[in-house]
Parts: C-alpha cells; structure tokens; sequence
C-alpha cells in the first residue's frame, strides 16, 4: 500500500496543472495525444503545417531584426507503453504514448454510480486519494470508476484507460469494477507509474478459491480478515471456512452450544469476516462435513455414533440409520445458512467410515437394514449415504444454496443417484469410491478442482502430502489437471469451473500462523495466475517469483 503526504490543496492543485500544461505542450509539438479521448489531438500535423506555411510579413521580419531568436521550448517525447506485470497479469493492454498516471494526494477517486462507493473509498485509501463520491465534472489527475451498460458481458471482466493524466476503469459488474483497481494499485505499488493505454482483463474461470481448515487448527480472526485482504488483491473470490471436524466446531452456535469448542469463532467476528469479504466480492463458503468427519458433534452426542455389529466405534461417523442425526446436522445447516450469505455451500460427504471397509452391509446391518427400507430390496450402503447427500443438499438448497461435495461421496452404480446440482470438489483419487474425474465429467457434473496433488498444504505433511511449491503449480498445473498430472480433455473445460488452493490442518502445531502465510504466498500467486489465464505465462518463473516479492 503506497503511503502519501496531504499537500496544500492549492499547492496540489498547481502541481496538477503544471503537469497537464507539460502533456499538453508535449502533445501540440509531436503530434501526438493532447486530448483525453481518441478524437484528432489539437496540434495536429494538418494544423501544424498550416501554421509552418505562413510566411512572416514585411513589418513582423523587421520587427525581429536586432532581436535574439528565442529557444524553442523542450518537448518530451513517450515511447509506447509496456503491458503491466500484475499478478495475475492482465490479458490485454493496447499501449499508447504518454506519461502514464500516478497518484497524488489532492487527486479525487469519483464514481458514476452510488453501488461503486465501497470501490472507490478502499482504492482511494490505499492511494492517499480523495474520495468524491458521485459526479459528473472531470479533473485532471481523476480516477474514475463506472458501470458500463454492456449485456451479456462477464461481470468479473473490466477495462482501464489510462489517458490524459486521468484513469477510467468500467466494467459490466462491480466485481469487475472492483477488480481493475486491484491492478491500479498493483501498477502504481511502491511508487510505480500505470502506463498509458487500455487494459481489457477477464479471468478464465468463475471459481477463484482459497480454503482454510478452522476445525482442527484454530485461526485466528485477525489472520482470516488478512488473508482476505490478501485474496482481493490477487482476484480470488472464494474463501472456504472448514469449521466442524474430528477435532473441533469452530463457531459460535446458538442451536447447539454444547458441540462449540473452547477456541473458536465468534458469530459477531464471521459476520465481519463476511463483510470484509463482501466488500472484496468474495463469497465465504462454509463447510459442515457430514457424514463423516463429526467428531466435535458427536463427542457431545455419542447416541448418534456409528457402530459396528461388534461394537467397534467408527471415529468421526454419524449412525444415518437414526432419524436423530439427520435432525441434528438439518438444525447446524439451517443455523448457519443464515449467517453466510453466500450461494455455495459444502456439504462435504467424504471418508464415511462405513464406507470404508470391505464388507459394509456386514459390518454395519444396519445401515443395510435401513437402506432396504428405504429403497428396496438390493439397496446398498452407498444408496443410503447417497439419500443422505440428497436430504442435506435439499436442506440447504431451501435457503438458496447451490451444494458441492467431495468426489470420494459419489459412487459408482448406486440405484439412488446424487441430485444433478451438487457440484464436485474434486481432490483426491486415493480414497475408497474416488473415480477418475472423466467419470463425473461425463455424466455432466460440475467441478472444483482441488487437486491434491498441487493444491493441498497439509500441516506435518502426513500420508505422501507434500507442501506444494509455487513453481511446480505455475509450470505444470492448469485447471484442466484435475487429478495427477495428466489434464482432462478441452472438451470438459466449461464444466470445470475452477480451483481451489486448500491448507489443511492434520498436524495443528506443524507451523505457525505466521510460517503458513509464508508457505502458501507463492502458491496463491501461482494458482490464481493459472486460473485467470490458464495460457502458458508471459513470464518465467523466476520473473513471476521476483514480481510477486516486489508486490508484496
């Protein structure tokens, strides 16, 4: 965040004018643009020839003699502009001659309407400007940021302008919006310069996430809020809150206050996790995993625990033969569709333990007792957690939510098929049921990539996880690499909505905070570049590397 002194609003002023009166003569003797728009720039080379072609009169050639011939006035002369480095870098820049734009304090950061103001208070802040508010007028040194009335378009996309001394950034979209003054502010980042011209920029891929493990490492709230920072600067619009595991429920919760652990978060602090992110057009996506991965709820309710015929306690798994567990995970998911706003949520649906032995209906009857019941005789085990994904995901689609899971909670040849909207997270082909992702392409599903591979940092590195590196996702991983390292083919990549970097908290104590925030900076970095622009980059790594530190 660039820092400036206030000037004088008069001294700034003459500043201002000073150096438009430069431009200006700059543009007359070459030329080249002295107007803010496309239109012929005054001094044209018609004009100019007019006025070298009139030959001085009789009276003006004696009024000069005897006087010494005046020094012409320096011009200045601009070589095109280069494309800025931002991460991700732009798609687009057509350059232009001129000195760019830097900001200054005294310079207005105005809007041309009202749903801008949370945009143009943050750019304003960041650059030392001052926020105008709405208005029509137009200064020299403005930042102006619009609403185009474009159809059709993607409302992520945007366009800059950098012409003139002044900046205009538009976009279909306040995200778009919001996103082109994250690259401003990249551009002019340590006293940098936004060179002259126009930036056309969209991302590749609707889903932009980062996914953070709450339930068995507490972070704290302060951590969260600068991660958040850190995201909207980078264009990443998804934040995922893992918050009930094994080891812990992390939030507040006024239905069953008796599952909360000592450490969490309050409800007052994710509301403003939530609106820090609003304010940066993330959606915070929580994540309640069911139905396995509920120790937390059920070491407050151990009547709800799965058993086997022999006694042995599955850990982490609800008994979904009992209508109780059902009523309980519907009461925490009606709780908390309130509290995010969102439209995505997690239902998670993975590592169900009864699912993970050799002989389910035997080991757990029943399970198998209930799956008949339910649906018929030949009903399996994965039926019936099939029926469970479908009751939860109808739970959360009341309150408008469009529910994903994780790919190892759809089976094969099930006669009770998961609901066609629930999206798949898709991380893992390790797991018990887990398919190769062409399989769920192929039956037209949506999916999330989250890659274990290259996208997962788990805390203590356990089972072959391994912290993945910045360069190894910005050389060889696309969103289309789902699973391994080999990608699907192009024909799937509409389906394929984007990805999502995941840290993990295994081992709690493995790193700090502080050291995690430095372990996934690259990553980040890398993983949003691929997938704004999935495109080989521009840039080397070691270019992009340096890029991110001078950013940083």
């Amino acid at each position: 965040m660039s820092q400036h002194k206030k000037r004088p609003e008069k001294q700034a002023r003459g500043l201002i004018a000073g150096a438009v009166a430069v431009t200006v003569a700059a543009g007359v003797g070459l030329g080249l643009w002295a107007g803010g728009d496309d239109s012929e720039p005054s001094g044209s080379a018609q004009t100019q020839a007019q006025a070298q072609s009139r030959a001085p009169s009789a009276a003006e050639s004696a009024a000069s003699q005897g006087r010494r011939t005046p020094t012409p006035s320096p011009t200045r002369s601009y070589p095109l502009s280069t494309t800025p480095r931002t991460i991700p870098a732009v798609r687009a820049h057509t350059p232009a001659r001129g000195p760019g734009w830097r900001p200054a304090a005294g310079l207005r950061v105005v809007v041309n309407d009202a749903g801008l103001a949370d945009e143009g208070r943050l750019l304003a802040g960041e650059l030392g400007m001052t926020y105008a508010g709405k208005k029509a007028d137009t200064r020299a040194g403005d930042v102006r940021l619009a609403l185009s009335k474009g159809r059709g378009a993607d409302p992520e996309s945007y366009s800059m302008t950098v012409r003139g001394g002044r900046v205009v950034i538009s976009g279909p979209g306040e995200a778009g919006v919001f996103y082109g003054t994250r690259t401003l502010k990249q551009e002019v980042h340590g006293g940098g310069t936004a060179p002259e011209g126009v930036v056309r920029d969209e991302p590749a891929k609707p889903v932009r996430g980062f996914m953070l493990d709450i339930a068995r490492k507490p972070f704290t709230a302060g951590w969260i809020e600068d991660r958040v920072r850190e995201l909207g600067d980078l264009k990443f619009n998804r934040l995922g809150l893992h918050f009930s595991d094994d080891q812990g429920f992390r939030i507040e919760s006024d239905s069953h206050p008796e599952i909360v652990s000592e450490q969490h978060l309050t409800k007052a602090q994710v509301r403003k996790i939530i609106a820090l992110a609003a304010q940066r057009h993330i959606t915070v996506v929580p994540e309640i995993d069911s139905p396995g991965h509920l120790g937390a709820v059920l070491a407050a309710h151990p009547e709800l625990q799965l058993r086997s015929a022999a006694g042995y306690v599955a850990r982490g798994a609800v008994d979904i033969s009992n209508p109780a567990s059902a009523r309980m995970v519907d009461d925490l998911l009606n709780e908390y569709a309130d509290l995010f706003p969102g439209a995505d949520w997690n239902l998670g649906g993975d590592e169900y333990r009864a699912l993970m032995v050799s002989n389910p209906e035997g080991t757990y009857p029943q399970l198998a007792t209930a799956a008949r019941k339910a649906y018929g005789t030949g009903a399996t085990v994965e039926d019936l957690t099939t029926g469970w994904l479908n009751d939860r995901a109808d739970t959360v689609r009341a309150h408008g939510k469009t529910p994903q899971a994780w790919n190892d909670g759809f089976f094969r040849g099930t006669s009770v098929r998961p609901a066609g909207d629930i999206r798949v997270g898709y991380w893992t082909g390790k797991e018990i049921g887990a398919r190769k992702p062409v399989e769920y392409l192929s039956a037209g599903r949506k999916v999330v990539n989250y890659n274990d591979e290259f996208l997962y940092y788990v805390l203590g590195q356990p089972n072959k996880f391994y912290y993945p590196t910045g360069q190894r996702i910005y050389e060889q991983w696309t969103p289309r690499v789902v699973r391994g390292t080999v990608a699907v083919s192009s024909k799937y990549d509409g389906q394929i909505l984007g990805g999502t970097f995941a840290v993990w908290g295994d081992f709690p104590n493995a790193q700090t905070q502080d050291q995690i925030a430095a372990g996934i900076r690259m990553p980040l970095r890398a993983t949003v570049q691929k997938l704004w622009d999935p495109d080989k980059p521009a840039l080397t790594w070691t270019q992009f590397k340096a890029l991110g530190d001078r950013l940083s």
